[in-house]
C-alpha cells in the first residue's frame, strides 16, 4: 500500500513536498509488521516479507557476512536500517556499509547517509506494487543516490533472476551496467566491498516453476 502527498497543505506555507513527506514519515507510528519508506514522492507502507522472502534474505545476509569476514573487510551487512538520501529514506533487505560508521550516521540519528553504502540488495516481493517498487522506483532512486551496486533477487522474473546493476548515473536515474543471471547459476558481484561474492543456488534455490 502507498500514501502520496500531492501538494503542500495551506497550513504549512514554505514547506516543499520533500520536507512535508519527511516530517510525515518521522511522525508515523506503524503497527508491528509494517514499514514505511519515502520513494519518489511517495510514502510507501509495506508489510515485512512472507516466509520465503525472509528465508532468502536471511540466507543472503549470512553468506555475505561470512564472505566479508573472510576477506577481513572493514564493511559489514546490515538490514532493518534506514538509508537516507536527502529527504528520501529506504529500508533495504541488505546493506553493505562500513563497520565503523559513526561519521555516516545522520544528524538526527535516524539512519545512515547513502554516501557510505557500497551495495544494496532487495529481494523482490510478489504482486504489482512489490515488483514495481523494487524493479522500477527503487532502481531509479538508488541510481539517483549513486549507490554503486544494486542487486535484485527476483523470484517472479522468468522463473527467478538475479540482476546485478552497476555504474550508477544519478543525472539519468539509471544504471549503465546490468548483468542478469537465472536462479540456479551464479551471479558474481564485480566491484565494491563485496567484489567476488557469488550469489548462487545455495542462496536463491533452483529456478522457480521451471
Amino acid at each position: 500500500m502507498t500514501a502520496l502527498a500531492h501538494e503542500a497543505p495551506e497550513s504549512t506555507p514554505g514547506l516543499d513536498l520533500d520536507e512535508l513527506l519527511w516530517q510525515a514519515w518521522k511522525a508515523m507510528e506503524l503497527p508491528e509488521g509494517l514499514r514505511a519508506e519515502i520513494v519518489e514522492g511517495f510514502i510507501e507502507v509495506s508489510p515485512t516479507g512472507r516466509y520465503s522472502h525472509s528465508k532468502l534474505s536471511n540466507q543472503l545476509r549470512r553468506e555475505l557476512s561470512r564472505y566479508l569476514d573472510g576477506q577481513s573487510s572493514p564493511y559489514v551487512v546490515n538490514n532493518d536500517i534506514n538509508v537516507v538520501h536527502g529527504r528520501k529514506v529506504w529500508i533495504p533487505d541488505a546493506v553493505v556499509s562500513p563497520e565503523d560508521d559513526e561519521e555516516f550516521v545522520t544528524d538526527d540519528g535516524l539512519g545512515l547517509d547513502a554516501r557510505c553504502v557500497g551495495l544494496i540488495v532487495e529481494v523482490v516481493s510478489p504482486g504489482h506494487d512489490g515488483t514495481q517498487r523494487d524493479r522500477v522506483r527503487k532502481r531509479r532512486a538508488y541510481a539517483r543516490a549513486g549507490i554503486p551496486v544494486y542487486v535484485l533477487i527476483d523470484a517472479y522474473d522468468d522463473h527467478g533472476v538475479v540482476s546485478v546493476l552497476t555504474d550508477p548515473r544519478p543525472d539519468e536515474a539509471t544504471y549503465g551496467g546490468e548483468n542478469r543471471v537465472r536462479f540456479g547459476t551464479e551471479a558474481t558481484i564485480p566491484e565494491g566491498p563485496a567484489k567476488g561474492f557469488v550469489i548462487g543456488e545455495a542462496i536463491t534455490g533452483p529456478p522457480r516453476n521451471a
